[in-house]
């Protein structure tokens, strides 16, 4: 399989680009595999690259004070994932980003991006369509944490992500939805009863 064809029809299907474009646009990124348990960020190192994921899943999270761990965002095959901060301004990273399967990322750099973007306006409408769509569905979520009780979340992410729930740890997702593991395996243990 052509492994940079998943992201021209991810980049196709959200802006129309020529032959040329298309070529343009793959040339700046590289082919990186990630091994399970690997890090591609940690914290204090400056996320050097945009990473798209052609292959497996990664986790994005911080570390409290006390030691716990809390799931910022996940990434399946045609999701992006990087420490954003870090990558957009070029600061130390405050997020671990790890691959919870043997993984093969398509990874951009800043500097790639920065002339993409300035050569071509369809590159940067590109970039600047999928930071809106990256800020709303940060809003969505933080909404939810707000106004939605955890058995409202776990099953909104359930039905809405249900690739997600099969494929991350469970201690993960409980902290990106803001449980306990306990609670959480009690909500699944529930659902099982109620289908049986």
């Amino acid at each position: 399989m052509d492994q940079f064809q998943p992201l021209i029809n991810h980049i196709s299907s959200r802006i129309a680009l020529s032959e040329d474009e298309i070529q343009t646009f793959i040339s700046c990124f590289k082919i990186t595999r990630v091994k399970k348990r690997q890090f591609i960020i940690q914290p204090e190192f400056v996320a050097k690259y945009r990473n798209y994921v052609v292959e497996g899943a990664l986790r994005a999270y911080v570390v409290a004070d006390a030691g716990e761990e809390h799931t910022i965002q996940f990434a399946i095959e045609d999701w992006w994932i990087s420490d954003y901060s870090s990558y957009i301004f070029q600061q130390p990273a405050s997020m671990f980003v790890m691959a919870l399967e043997d993984s093969i990322l398509l990874q951009i750099d800043f500097e790639s991006e920065q002339k993409l973007k300035a050569n071509n306006h369809k590159f940067e409408t590109f970039f600047r369509i999928m930071a809106e769509r990256s800020f709303a569905g940060m809003q969505r979520r933080l909404i939810s944490n707000l106004t939605k009780t955890a058995e409202e979340r776990f099953h909104e992410f359930e039905q809405n992500y249900p690739k997600i729930v099969l494929r991350v740890p469970q201690y993960a997702l409980a902290s990106f939805l803001g449980m306990t593991t306990q609670y959480m395996s009690k909500l699944r243990n529930t659902r099982l009863h109620k289908k049986s």
